[in-house]
């Protein structure tokens, strides 16, 4: 196979040495040099200048290096890809996710999951962000989901998809004419918002503190179904993600207030120990969870 000969060559580039990347690739010395010249010879082009002590790459050489190195990449993911595909996914995945993604969005992406790879028992614990990282650090779950910014570089941070934040309030709400509205007019308003650690509290705390707002009295609940019903029975105004109030505001139940020329979104990230293992579940999930941020 073409790969064969190319890993050859990487290897031999690697070591700069003919002798040192046969016992590597347990060959001898001379099929060493065969599997190059006749690299040469196919591409028409010297790829090595050999010396008795060192060997260097021609510019042709460089080029077909960086090259092989992806093909060899490319060719070992397309094996284990296929390899997955005739093993049967079973085991275990378990997962932690904050309030909004457990809620609002894993159930989607774990409906066709479910239905795909009916062997997998999978376990979700639903907290909030903070929570969740500690758990992932502890070793507490596969993987984490969590919303906003992740300071955590100790983790694997990937994120999957963004999420935006609206201000809502009850339709009979001073602020909910439909019209936006600018950051003066949410001076000295009451609000509802989610516990400290919530990832959902933290970017409410920023548009507070950035717009220099005064809060004139706030309600904690600690789930955002606890504050969407708290803000449409007329409790103050929220900062919620979309995902969190779509179907009250289709309903009218709730009122979206923009803020004029304010746009508010958020990362919403995969938290994994840079020292878990692959686990056929868990990397299933995740391709499911990449394929199907897509479409919702």
């Amino acid at each position: 196979m073409i790969t064969d000969t190319l890993k050859v060559f990487v290897t031999v580039a690697e070591q700069r040495n003919f002798s040192q990347a046969a016992k590597l690739l347990n060959l001898s010395q001379p099929g060493v040099s065969l599997h190059i010249r006749n690299l040469e010879n196919e591409l028409g082009a010297k790829l090595m200048h050999r010396t008795p002590k060192l060997v260097k790459l021609t510019e042709a050489g460089e080029i077909l290096f960086g090259k092989a190195q992806q093909i060899l990449a490319l060719y070992e993911e397309a094996k284990q890809d296929i390899h997955m595909l005739r093993d049967e996914v079973t085991g275990s995945l378990s997962m932690g996710a904050s309030f909004t993604i457990g809620e609002y969005i894993l159930p989607r992406v774990l409906a066709e999951y479910a239905q795909q790879y009916p062997l997998v028992d999978v376990q979700v614990h639903i907290s909030n962000s903070d929570n969740i990282l500690q758990d992932i650090r502890a070793g507490r779950f596969h993987i984490g989901l969590v919303e906003g910014q992740v300071d955590a570089k100790d983790l694997q941070v990937t994120t999957f998809m963004k999420d935006e934040m609206v201000l809502i309030a009850s339709p009979d709400h001073p602020l909910s004419s439909g019209k936006a509205v600018d950051l003066s007019q949410l001076q000295g308003q009451i609000w509802v918002m989610r516990e400290t650690g919530s990832g959902t509290r933290t970017y409410s705390d920023r548009l507070i503190q950035d717009g220099g707002l005064s809060v004139k009295r706030s309600f904690v609940f600690n789930s955002s179904q606890g504050v969407k019903e708290a803000a449409a029975c007329g409790l103050g105004i929220a900062l919620l993600s979309r995902w969190v109030v779509r179907k009250e505001l289709e309903s009218g139940e709730l009122r979206e207030v923009p803020i004029r020329g304010m746009q508010i979104s958020r990362d919403l990230s995969l938290l994994q120990s840079k020292d878990e293992p692959a686990v056929m579940a868990v990397l299933k999930f995740i391709q499911a969870l990449t394929q199907n941020v897509q479409s919702l």
